[in-house]
Parts: C-alpha cells; sequence; structure tokens
C-alpha cells in the first residue's frame, strides 16, 4: 500500500538548520541520502522531492472570473510543508518506522497519510 509521508518544518526548525556549521549540515544530508537509497534499494521508494521555500508558493481561490493564485502560504505560518516521500510497503507500521528516521520526527512535523486509490477506499 502507498502512504504519503509528509515533512513539515517552521520557523524554529529553519532557525536551527540555519545555525549549523557545514560539517552538521553534512551530517544532516547524510540521513536524508541513507535513507533515500535504502528505501530505493528496498523497492519501497516511490518518489520523494524537497519542496522551495514558502514564500514562493502561491494559494490558489477560484472566484467569479476563475483561478486566482496570491503569495501564501505566509512565512508567518506555523509550520508550512518541506518535502516528501511516497512509499510503498506491507503495512501502516512499516510507513510510521519509516517516517520515525526522519530529523523532523523529532519535533513532531512527520505525517503518515495513506493514499486512497491504493487503499480500496473511495471518497
Amino acid at each position: 500500500m502507498k502512504y504519503l509521508i509528509l515533512l513539515k518544518s517552521n520557523p524554529e526548525w529553519a532557525g536551527a538548520l540555519a545555525s549549523f556549521t557545514p560539517e552538521q549540515r553534512a551530517e544532516g544530508m547524510a540521513i536524508y541520502e541513507n535513507l533515500f537509497n535504502e528505501l530505493q534499494e528496498s523497492g519501497e521508494l516511490v518518489d520523494a522531492e524537497q519542496l522551495a521555500a514558502p514564500e514562493t508558493a502561491r494559494v490558489v481561490t477560484v472566484g467569479t472570473a476563475g483561478p486566482v493564485a496570491s503569495d501564501g502560504p505566509f512565512v508567518e505560518a506555523k509550520e508550512w510543508f518541506g518535502g516528501y516521500y511516497i512509499v510503498d510497503v506491507a503495512t501502516l507500521d512499516r510507513a510510521v518506522e519509516i517516517a520515525g528516521h526522519f530529523p523532523e520526527a523529532q519535533g513532531g512535523m512527520v505525517s503518515v497519510h495513506p493514499i486512497l486509490a491504493n487503499a480500496g477506499m473511495e471518497l
């Protein structure tokens, strides 16, 4: 079954990362690279991407004139999406286990979502 693992960020997390030395950044990146490689080798990785900074995102609303994009979510937001992984694993427990390897999990900034089309569920 496929699961979306969402990695979030917030101003405190971003500030902590900005204060890291180059060596600490390299160690942190190694965690992501190792996990990516392990999931790729096991065949569990479907896709993974880091997202651009939140100030580059747009909020879309539809009015009488059609869709309108506005700036946002704003940096003042409590948290924002930093990236995602899509994994294809046997159980929710395995998806949760994978999610627990991300540094963001220490701050409760990782969530796991079943992908409905693969769960036999409908909207």
